[in-house]
């Protein structure tokens, strides 16, 4: 299980962020995304901040990064390479605008936005115009001469393009920093060229950059679609360069390539409007980002506020929501489809994956758990398959708990589901219910939805769902809203009117009540009082879809076991599918709070059969008048409905516990009032 001891969670975090650390800054060649190292990152400055009593000077909180590498010779920097503090929500910049305004009280202020490059940090230094060295950034302080390889990048010019309003550049020293990036299109290009030879293919754009300029030889860089972005320039006398968009201008002027989309903004909301725009944009780019740059306009005035610790005060990188991230499995459940396959889902922390909190990832099958050795407890890598579908990347097993064990997917089966068999058939992946077929549990998983207490469709009963099944018109429960009479014509059953019928029954009921939805699409372990419960609780199907385990199980009578199986239901992919196809077919489903009644405050519980109406019927009557059905006798039962064929056990605990016992006939009269 996850450790509780945030000492050594510290320990762990530090240690492997350590070995990241290094393979990124020193090797070039990260095992993990930025976005994995980001989430680790979050978790560590978050248990720092409740326990500072435990930071070290070690911790990754404290510095920049690693050692140069010893292969190409160091270079000290003329000032260091700084990294800006990340921020994630429209909130943090006003913050950073408030602090920044209140550090220069009465000041003009101007905002630089630009595009935040994902490539290799290199810093070009010209003497009197002329290219003379490149260092990369290295651990800020000191980097490496790849003077060699950064020579033989095309857009990299060897002297400065002679332009008399920027003539003073073409004296002493100039240096230009940037990203060294290939460019999305080049890299697929050279991916397809190396599939069609048969050699292994590039993990991503910005590894291959780092890596290439890593290359001892500068002919392997020379062949590489390499291109230098410059986002800055420096001179000994800092005058110079009065403003950040005057730096692009003269970059661009001195021929270096630098982002057009650079902007200059005089209040936050010009800003986020930047950032709002170049979010949804930024896909069209031609190189990898993953945020943008804001910073003050003004550079004595960015010089004048200073660094705190590692991180400018008048700079914050705006990183959008990661496409991964990392959280600790808290447990493994299995939820069954509509074919009878079982399914694993991962149920985990919390955590933002590309702009929406997800907390339970499909593990797909116990071959794919097995591969990628998932465990209870493990600190997973969580991503998003096509921006949709929550899974599991990895887990990093350097903070796997000692007591961890492997998973049993067989004994996990029988412990979950202990009234159903289970069979794996030879060549699937896949365990299912024994003995049930898809379209048998489909037909019975209709029935109940349009069942009375359900959906309540009188004209889809057991004989017409088995038809529109046989026929292939309907595969899923959504499916029945989109039949046609035409279709429904089709059929040996229908004539003009069962058939006109039938559909407009069926279209009908798409606004049907919260909890009555949720009873028909048949959730294990939830029946009507519960689909109720849950309905009052979180008042929409997608406030229950994204609801915890911890949030199900604040709701009066849900236990355990139903909470997982609320949150296994909701996880499966055919589930997840089908919610989607139901809204498709304009299915809304409304909540409507219980109205007050003269049976307000009032719980009752009924036992056996009763003459006048069924016990669904009782129940709806009672929650009309403002009344609670439960289907058990607890402390809180205010009546005991007695029928015929009454069972001894509800008797017994309704008299052991005081609960008041009435006749149908009380009843009837309770209800007439």
């Amino acid at each position: 299980m996850p450790h509780n001891d945030p000492a050594v969670r510290l320990a762990e975090l530090r240690q492997l962020m350590a070995k990241y650390s290094y393979e990124y800054y020193v090797l070039d060649e990260p095992s993990v995304s930025d976005a994995v190292y980001d989430g680790l990152m979050r978790e560590l400055k978050a248990i720092e901040a409740e326990h500072p009593e435990l930071i070290t000077p070690e911790s990754p909180t404290q510095r920049v990064g690693g050692r140069p590498l010893s292969k190409f010779a160091k270079v000290e920097h003329s000032s260091r390479m700084i990294s800006l503090n990340d921020v994630f929500a429209e909130e943090e910049v006003a913050a950073w605008v408030t602090r920044t305004e209140k550090l220069l009280p009465g000041r003009t202020l101007e905002f630089f936005a630009d595009i935040k490059m994902d490539g290799l940090a290199c810093a070009l230094i010209y003497e009197d115009g002329q290219f003379v060295q490149a260092v990369t950034r290295g651990d800020g302080f000191v980097g490496e001469d790849v003077t060699l390889n950064v020579r033989t990048i095309a857009n990299v010019p060897l002297q400065l393009r002679d332009v008399k309003e920027y003539e003073n550049f073409h004296r002493g020293r100039t240096e230009v920093r940037g990203e060294i990036v290939m460019y999305k299109d080049d890299f697929a290009a050279l991916n397809k060229q190396r599939e069609a030879e048969g050699l292994p293919l590039f993990a991503n754009p910005r590894n291959l950059a780092a890596g290439t300029i890593r290359q001892l030889d500068p002919k392997l860089t020379a062949a590489r679609p390499l291109r230098f972005r410059a986002y800055d320039v420096l001179r000994p006398d800092r005058s110079e360069v009065p403003t950040n968009m005057y730096a692009y201008e003269a970059l661009r002027a001195l021929g270096l390539a630098a982002n057009k989309q650079a902007t200059v903004f005089t209040d936050l909301k010009g800003v986020m409007e930047f950032v709002h725009h170049w979010d949804v944009a930024r896909h069209d780019l031609p190189f990898n980002t993953d945020g943008l740059v804001v910073k003050l306009n003004d550079r004595k005035l960015y010089d004048e506020l200073g660094t705190v610790g590692k991180n400018p005060r008048a700079a914050v990188a705006y990183k959008y929501a990661a496409e991964e991230g990392t959280s600790i499995i808290k447990d493994i459940l299995i939820s069954i489809g509509r074919t009878g396959a079982a399914g694993p889902v991962a149920v985990f922390d919390p955590v933002v994956i590309a702009g929406t909190t997800v907390q339970h990832a499909t593990l797909h099958n116990s071959d794919e758990i097995a591969r990628k050795d998932i465990r209870v407890g493990d600190t997973a890598v969580i991503y998003k398959a096509g921006d949709i579908i929550p899974q599991v990347r990895e887990v990093l097993t350097e903070l796997r708990p000692k007591d961890s064990q492997p998973f049993n997917m067989e004994a996990e089966l029988k412990r979950q589901y202990p009234e159903l068999d289970f069979e794996r058939p030879e060549g699937e992946a896949i365990y299912r219910v024994k003995g049930a077929t898809g379209p048998l549990l489909l037909k019975k998983a209709l029935e109940h939805y349009a069942s009375k207490g359900a959906l309540d469709i009188d004209t889809l009963g057991e004989k017409n769902v088995v038809t529109l099944v046989d026929a292939g018109l309907v595969t899923d429960l959504a499916d029945i809203y989109g039949l046609t009479k035409e279709q429904v014509l089709g059929l040996d059953r229908f004539a003009e009117i069962s058939a006109a019928k039938l559909v407009d029954a069926i279209q009908a009921a798409k606004q049907p009540p919260l909890a009555r939805f949720i009873f028909g699409l048949g959730i294990r372990h939830v029946g009507s009082q519960t689909a109720i419960d849950l309905a009052k609780r979180f008042e929409s199907i997608e406030a229950l879809s994204e609801a915890t385990l911890d949030d199900l199980l604040e709701v009066e009578g849900i236990g355990t076991v139903v909470a997982e199986s609320v949150v296994a239901w909701f996880t499966d992919e055919d589930n997840i599918q089908l919610l989607k196809k139901f809204a498709d077919f304009g299915v809304e489903p409304h909540y409507e709070a219980p109205k007050a009644g003269v049976l307000s405050g009032k719980k009752f519980v009924i036992t056996g059969t009763l003459h006048t109406m069924s016990r669904d019927i009782a129940a709806d009557k009672i929650r009309a008048l403002g009344g609670t059905f439960q289907s058990a006798v607890g402390k809180d039962t205010d009546y005991l409905v007695t029928g015929d064929n009454v069972g001894a056990s509800k008797l017994t605990k309704a008299e052991k516990l005081g609960v008041k016992r009435l006749l149908e006939a009380d009843l009837l009269k309770l209800l007439d009032t």
